[in-house]
């Protein structure tokens, strides 16, 4: 019974998110170890375009906390990595053509899944680099500048290698280096329109240098007009009047391949039920997998790294940059139709933070009371005669337990969490066959 619950912990566990993952990553393979950079041919210049380019450092509170670039797409808008964003308060901006620094206002709009956020920065007005989103051929050159040393623009010339599929995302592999310090900076074509917006992402002692695509820069672009929010929203709380208003909701409606699933969020799982919600708003789980499937357990989906997956890629490793704290109410236990939120393994996780984004659905089976003694044993918990009767007799998953915070209950639908169940999956529970979250809507 041991190996049994450290097993079913495991299965329900996830790699959270981090670029440092060591899921397969799409081409990860260090091929950009030996790339030195070359001066760009004189022909292009980028000089007139350094006032719309930044570095940017985010603080909480006056602890400085990261470091990275961003760019203008109009004259009042800029983009930058949310990653560098998603514990801040505040943050400030230099433009490479000065040494004055700007206040950033706060953002527009977010995506988390290709860590991109839209920001206004006070009293700064700048022209926008223009997007490239045509058709790049593979071995296109491609540029990166840095601050002006003196009189010199160093630019820094690469290659455009090939498309790839990163941690779910599609992207340009690229031969410029990226460093962590300078994820944000965009990259250039020939034509000195932007590719995409640089990033590095690593794995183990390999790194590979890409661009998020322009064209996902300017499908954020189309939520330039939504209201300006503090950055402190990027996090996982709401403000109050939010708080207030999601407690009204009568649920939410998750539209899938299979069907309609309806899900009651417990309004005394605030913090959870809010952070769903927020997600919910930002079309988060639209296209994503239900990437995990184990019969008569649970089915799992809400990994950001899911929505572009390749058939044979390692899913359920990123989520949308935090976690939650754990708040296990004695109140709920996981029979069947429960909604809880998986998380990493004790020994990486001592106190039970819950995944940002990712939920189950409990399906489960009904248990004998030898079963469930054993469980007791092992688990050193006590059910109580109600949780005995409904583990008998309607069933659950009993050895989740005491392990995982539950925030919500399927209304209807427990016929389509059935059917996704039954599918045929690989070793690692994926199912063969893509199921895909279509979108998720709010009932008031």
């Amino acid at each position: 019974m041991v190996r049994m619950r450290q097993f079913l912990i495991l299965t329900l566990a996830l790699v959270l998110a981090s670029c440092g993952g060591s899921g397969k990553q799409g081409n990860t393979s260090g091929k950009n170890k030996n790339t030195t950079e070359k001066k760009a041919p004189e022909k292009v210049s980028f000089g007139s375009l350094l006032p719309s380019i930044f570095s940017v450092t985010t603080y909480d509170g006056k602890r400085r906390l990261e470091q990275g670039m961003g760019f203008f797409l109009n004259d009042s808008v800029a983009v930058s990595p949310y990653s560098l964003f998603g514990n801040s308060n505040r943050a400030e901006v230099q433009p490479l053509d000065g040494n004055a620094t700007y206040e950033v206002a706060g953002f527009l709009a977010v995506d988390r899944i290709n860590d991109l956020v839209l920001l206004k920065i006070k009293n700064l007005h700048r022209p926008g680099l223009k997007l490239y989103t045509g058709h790049v051929p593979r071995g296109a050159l491609t540029y990166v500048v840095s601050p002006i040393r003196g009189k010199t623009v160093p630019i820094g010339k690469g290659k455009m290698l090939e498309k790839s599929t990163i941690q779910g995302n599609n992207v340009f592999r690229i031969s410029n280096i990226i460093y962590s310090s300078t994820n944000g900076r965009p990259v250039f074509l020939n034509n000195r329109k932007v590719l995409g917006v640089g990033k590095m992402y690593s794995a183990g002692i390999d790194q590979d240098y890409v661009a998020v695509p322009a064209e996902v820069v300017a499908k954020l672009l189309e939520k330039q007009n939504e209201p300006l929010k503090p950055l402190s929203r990027l996090g996982g709380k709401v403000p109050p009047e939010v708080s207030a208003a999601n407690a009204k909701i009568k649920g939410v409606l998750v539209e899938t391949d299979y069907g309609n699933i309806t899900i009651r969020l417990f309004n005394n799982m605030p913090l959870y039920r809010d952070n769903f919600l927020k997600l919910v708003r930002e079309h988060y789980y639209d296209s994503l997998l239900w990437h995990r499937v184990i019969a008569k357990f649970v089915i799992q989906t809400g990994a950001a790294d899911t929505r572009h997956a390749e058939p044979d890629d390692m899913v359920g490793w990123k989520g949308p940059g935090y976690t939650l704290p754990a708040n296990i109410n004695p109140k709920y236990f996981h029979r069947r139709g429960m909604v809880g939120v998986p998380r990493l393994p004790d020994r990486q996780n001592r106190f039970k933070r819950s995944d940002g984004s990712q939920f189950y659905i409990v399906v489960g089976r009904t248990y004998s009371d030898k079963e469930l003694d054993d469980i007791e044993k092992e688990n050193h918990i006590k059910f109580s005669p109600e949780q005995r009767h409904v583990y008998k007799t309607i069933g659950g998953a009993p050895t989740l337990d005491g392990e995982y915070t539950i925030f919500g209950e399927v209304t209807s639908g427990m016929n389509v969490a059935d059917k996704i169940d039954t599918v045929s999956v690989n070793k690692y529970y994926r199912p063969l066959r893509d199921i895909r979250v279509k979108r998720i809507r709010i009932l008031k």
